[in-house]
């Protein structure tokens, strides 16, 4: 049974910095993409970025890019999201993602193979 646990979510202050991390087991985590989307309230769950898993390139959406990070560690079976400059947009579920394909700024949640439960962040003005 794949498992993804995020941690890391909490209150912050605009500016401010999170790392969220997700732990994975029950798959090859070495031979998948893992990424993160975010959910708001009232709004549709979308890409946040991603790392693959041969060449560890990253893909990030326009709104994050330069401010998060998206890395993994493949002896922890483990994927981050490091978060920058936060800003009260962010605000959001943070949910970690798993999948056979390559996930880019097009993959849209519903073709996602694997979730996490997800993990609130707050960034307050």
């Amino acid at each position: 049974q794949v498992q993804l646990v995020e941690s890391g979510g909490g209150l912050v202050q605009a500016g401010d910095s999170l790392r969220l991390s997700c732990a994975a087991s029950g798959l090859t985590f070495n031979s998948h993409a893992m990424g993160w989307f975010r959910q708001a309230p009232g709004k549709e769950r979308e890409f946040v970025g991603s790392i693959d898993w041969i060449t560890s390139n990253t893909y990030y959406t326009d709104s994050v890019k330069g401010r998060f990070t998206v890395s993994r560690d493949n002896a922890k079976n483990t994927v981050y999201l490091q978060m920058n400059s936060l800003k009260p947009e962010d605000t959001a579920i943070y949910y970690c993602a798993a999948d056979k394909f390559l996930m880019t700024q097009t993959k849209r949640a519903v073709d996602v193979y694997y979730w996490g439960q997800g993990t609130q962040v707050n960034v307050s003005s």
